[in-house]
């Protein structure tokens, strides 16, 4: 079976010393709480899919990748096979909340995500597997 390409970004800044992760929570209630992700399009880097994906559903500018934290392959809800990198891209002097109308289309058209921080993995319930590597932000 082929894999999709999922480009997950762990959006960081630093209050007070500790670490904060940019979170969202979806209009649609069965999707949850949520980090920055998107799929990777045909012959896009891992890095620039992230990237554009962050500026899609953020509304952030001029954001920059700090590391890869990890890859996978993860099977998703509906049996597709997702090969899921994710992307820790650190940033400061932003707000502490807003909502942002994803400029992606698709599915995402029409809808409002409100961002919000969160300071360890216990805060809030992710959507599966949106949380799967938290631990290394907040170690």
């Amino acid at each position: 079976m082929t894999s999709i390409k999922k480009a997950y970004g762990y959006v960081t800044r630093t209050i007070e010393g500790r670490p904060q992760v940019l979170v969202f929570k979806h209009p649609v209630a069965e999707a949850g709480i949520q980090i920055p992700k998107g799929t990777v399009q045909p012959g896009e880097e891992t890095q620039d899919a992230v990237l554009r994906e962050m500026e899609e559903e953020t509304g952030l500018r001029n954001l920059k990748v700090e590391q890869l934290l990890a890859e996978d392959l993860w099977e998703n809800d509906d049996g597709s096979i997702h090969h899921r990198f994710f992307y820790e891209l650190p940033v400061c002097n932003v707000d502490d909340g807003w909502d942002n109308d994803p400029t992606g289309g698709g599915e995402e058209e029409g809808l409002t995500f409100h961002f919000f921080w969160i300071s360890s993995i216990d805060e809030v319930e992710l959507i599966r597997g949106h949380g799967d590597y938290l631990h290394l932000i907040f170690n």
